[in-house]
């Protein structure tokens, strides 16, 4: 698992307002600004997210990101606005648990885009992704409890609140609770 390993330079997901595509090193000034215009609403929620983050940071992560594709192991995606070409956010699987055909899906969207439902459809079309072309049949999607705009995001891409997970997250040097969310096949929600 993954049962077949998509080409990181012909892989792209769209839709008639987003282009997901593997991350690009070009990409790097548009992520780094994103995440600095978004410190705000990321610190809480993400460990790497600081104030200072720049270029280096995201080149390093857009690399890393460009090896788990290559060995299968991460399947990360630029999301950017069809319409004005503006980089938006991410979304993307991993920890793949290749007994049980499943992977955990995570997103962001940056701080001037947030609250357009952007990632929800960027949720739902990395799934069907995992579904049509990996052979998933489960995403998972793993949340700080007081994290509302991820949990949202969830619900509208189809996914099920199944639990409070004790202890599932490691969370600014500790340990977190998280609320767990399943996503099927037949559970993604209709465009």
């Amino acid at each position: 698992m993954p049962i077949s390993k998509p080409d990181i330079d012909t892989t792209f997901l769209q839709d008639d307002r987003l282009l997901l595509r593997p991350w690009r090193l070009a990409d790097a000034p548009a992520m780094a600004e994103a995440v600095r215009e978004s410190v705000d609403s990321f610190q809480p929620w993400l460990n790497w997210c600081s104030a200072d983050y720049g270029l280096e940071d995201a080149l390093a992560h857009i690399r890393a990101c460009a090896t788990r594709w290559v060995d299968g192991q991460q399947f990360a995606f630029a999301v950017y606005d069809r319409h004005d070409g503006t980089l938006v956010g991410s979304a993307g699987l991993n920890q793949f648990n290749r007994i049980h055909r499943s992977a955990n899906a995570g997103y962001w969207t940056r701080r001037s885009r947030q609250g357009q439902r952007l990632a929800a459809r960027a949720l739902t079309m990395i799934a069907r992704f995992g579904f049509d072309e990996l052979g998933l049949v489960r995403v998972e999607i793993v949340a700080e409890p007081g994290n509302q705009p991820s949990r949202r995001t969830a619900e509208r891409a189809g996914a099920r609140f199944e639990a409070i997970a004790r202890h599932r997250l490691w969370l600014h040097d500790q340990p977190a609770d998280a609320a767990v969310y399943g996503l099927l096949p037949g559970d993604l929600a209709e465009d």
